[in-house]
């Protein structure tokens, strides 16, 4: 199956304008902006595919330009990624049978996640849209209860049946447990990586639908494809001893430089 990757990233943040253009510090000290990490994680996915950022703003155009990425202009009225990637898509004219949308605040999402993200779309003919999970540690767990109790938006959780289609999505914690974990202990909540495999039909469809609901009060752009009862499949994904943590707040800079030093990613 042929795949593009798209980047969609905007300027105008809510919870954190100009967060594209954020430096990031490696293992090495070198700073590079959030959208070029993020990149530079989608140009490692295996089978060379075709990788675009997607943007409204020409400060982001320029900067991507800068480090060698390839840039698609999308108009300011998308609300969010999916859109974005949406509007992309059609403007290099289609002709891929996965579209991946690796969201512009994760540029620490390795490269087999895409690999297996777009694996299992592939071998379940019924899912039209496709996005990875990743089962948290005592750590992982503790850090997101932490950030909604501290009244941050941190990560998103995600819950799922026995045929692994998505059953809900959220920015709190769920399913509840009152446990205590420590920190490399397995927990049975699992992390939603910000990345998505759609088929084409599905991402032509999404735009023409009115956000839900559920969508509107989470926040939350795969939303749309369950209030339309359209089957997400979730993909557990393993770290491999790798970190996980997407760019959400300004206090998940030094957490995010941290993991990269510790993995020694320049």
């Amino acid at each position: 199956m042929s795949f593009l990757i798209v980047i969609p990233a905007r300027y105008a943040s809510t919870r954190y304008p100009g967060k594209p253009l954020v430096g990031l510090k490696g293992a090495g000290g070198v700073e590079k902006s959030l959208i070029r990490r993020s990149w530079e994680a989608a140009v490692a996915v295996p089978g060379s595919p075709r990788v675009v950022v997607a943007t409204d703003d020409d400060r982001i155009r320029e900067a991507a330009e800068g480090f060698g990425a390839e840039v698609v202009m999308t108009s300011e009225s998308c609300a969010n990624g999916t859109e974005r990637c949406a509007e992309a898509f059609d403007t290099l004219g289609g002709g891929y049978d996965v579209v991946v949308n690796l969201q512009g605040d994760a540029p620490l999402t390795p490269a087999w996640f895409v690999d297996e993200l777009v694996a299992g779309l592939r071998a379940d003919p019924v899912a039209e849209v496709a996005t990875p999970v990743l089962r948290c540690d005592g750590e992982t767990l503790n850090a997101l209860l932490a950030d909604r109790r501290a009244g941050r938006v941190g990560g998103t959780t995600a819950v799922f049946g026995n045929d692994r289609k998505a059953l809900y999505f959220s920015k709190e914690v769920i399913p509840y447990t009152g446990k205590t974990y420590a920190d490399d202990a397995e927990t049975p909540v699992f992390h939603h990586v910000g990345c998505y495999a759609y088929r084409p039909s599905a991402l032509a469809a999404y735009p023409r639908w009115d956000a839900g609901p559920l969508e509107t009060l989470e926040g939350l752009e795969q939303l749309r494809f369950l209030e339309r009862e359209r089957p997400v499949l979730c993909v557990e994904v393993e770290g491999r001893g790798r970190q996980f943590w997407e760019l959400n707040n300004p206090s998940d800079v030094p957490r995010i430089e941290s993991m990269l030093a510790q993995m020694g990613v320049d």
